[in-house]
C-alpha cells in the first residue's frame, strides 16, 4: 500500500495499486454507483406546467437509506418547504455528479489497465492531473461516508474497531474505510 504522490516532472498525483486493491476500488465505486441510481430520485409533488417545461425534477423528501440521507443532507432541517424545494433542484444533479465521479475512478483503473478478471501479480499505475485527483477526493469522501454510516464509525471510538478481532466482517469493512481515508490523504497531499 504506497498511496500517491506527486510526480516531479508533470506534477500529476500518481499511485501504484496492486490488481486486488485496483479491483476493490472498482467495486466500491461500483456499488457507490448502483446506490445512486437504484433509489429513485423523482419527484413526489404535482409539478405545475412550467416546472414540466424547465423540467425541474427531483425529490422533495429525504431519502429512505441512511446512506443516500447522509450523502445528501436536508439543508433547512427547520423548514420543511425549503428543504423540500432545495432538494428537488439540487439533489438529482448532485446524485448525477457522484455518480460520474465513481465512474471516474473505474474508467481510470481500467484505463491503466485493470482487467476484468484480476489476476495476481499486476499491478496498475494511475496518473491524475489536478481536475481527476479532485474528483477522486470526492469520491473517496462519498465511499467513506457510504462505509462509516454502514458500520454506525462515530467520532473517537477508534478503540472500539481496533478491539474487533481480525476476522470479523466489521473490522474488515473498517480497515477498507481506514485505507480509503490513507489513500484521500495521501492523494490530497500529492497535489499541493
Amino acid at each position: 500500500m504506497s498511496g500517491f504522490k506527486r510526480h516531479r516532472r508533470s506534477g500529476a498525483s500518481v499511485a501504484t495499486f496492486t490488481v486486488f486493491e485496483a479491483d476493490l476500488l472498482r467495486s466500491l465505486a461500483g456499488q457507490l454507483i448502483e446506490l445512486l441510481r437504484n433509489e429513485s430520485a423523482t419527484a413526489s409533488v404535482q409539478r405545475d406546467p412550467l416546472e414540466e417545461l424547465l423540467d425541474f425534477t427531483g425529490p422533495t423528501t429525504e431519502p429512505e437509506d441512511p446512506v443516500l440521507a447522509r450523502l445528501f443532507p436536508t439543508a433547512y432541517p427547520d423548514d420543511e418547504e425549503a428543504a423540500g424545494d432545495f432538494r428537488r433542484f439540487t439533489e438529482s444533479t448532485l446524485r448525477d455528479g457522484k455518480a460520474d465521479a465513481a465512474a471516474s475512478i473505474i474508467d481510470a483503473l481500467e484505463e491503466a489497465g485493470l482487467p476484468s478478471e484480476p489476476e495476481d501479480g499486476i499491478f496498475i499505475d494511475v496518473e491524475l492531473d489536478a481536475p481527476a485527483a479532485m474528483t477522486w477526493m470526492r469520491s473517496f469522501t462519498d465511499m467513506r461516508l457510504a462505509i462509516a454510516t454502514r458500520l454506525g464509525v462515530e467520532e473517537g471510538d477508534e478503540d472500539y474497531w481496533h478491539s474487533l478481532p481480525d476476522d470479523d466482517p466489521r473490522a474488515q469493512v473498517h480497515d477498507i474505510y481506514d485505507w480509503l481515508g490513507y489513500l484521500q490523504e495521501t492523494l490530497i497531499q500529492s497535489v499541493r
